[in-house]
């Protein structure tokens, strides 16, 4: 029936302790942001912009492994020589790796 001194102190301070329960959640939130997500978005960018740049005359590997030369380029599929005379249609988005670039020649002026 009585309220001891250490129960009516603990009453008052409802609302920052409520917050901060929340700080560890947020700390966890902002480390999985650093450590994973953003690094993730980072290489998903990284390899829009290498499937993008590919030209004809360009050597690539396939997320399959398929080793090949880029001698056609369309809208999402790529024709590549695998073989001499043996082509193959894949799509842009399997591409895992540029092994040699083309460079473009340059004008002799």
């Amino acid at each position: 029936m009585f309220v001891t001194p250490a129960y009516a102190q603990a009453a008052g301070a409802g609302g920052t302790a409520a917050f901060a329960q929340f700080i560890p959640l947020i700390l966890i939130f902002a480390i999985m942001y650093f450590l994973m997500i953003r690094p993730q978005q980072k290489r998903v960018k990284q390899h829009r912009e290498m499937v993008g740049a590919l030209k004809k005359g360009d050597a690539i590997i396939t997320q399959g492994g398929i080793l090949g030369k880029v001698t056609s380029v369309r809208d999402d599929e790529l024709e590549v020589e695998i073989a001499t005379g043996v082509k193959v249609r894949v799509v842009r988005s399997t591409v895992a790796q540029v092994v040699n670039r083309t460079e473009p020649v340059a004008a002799n002026s």
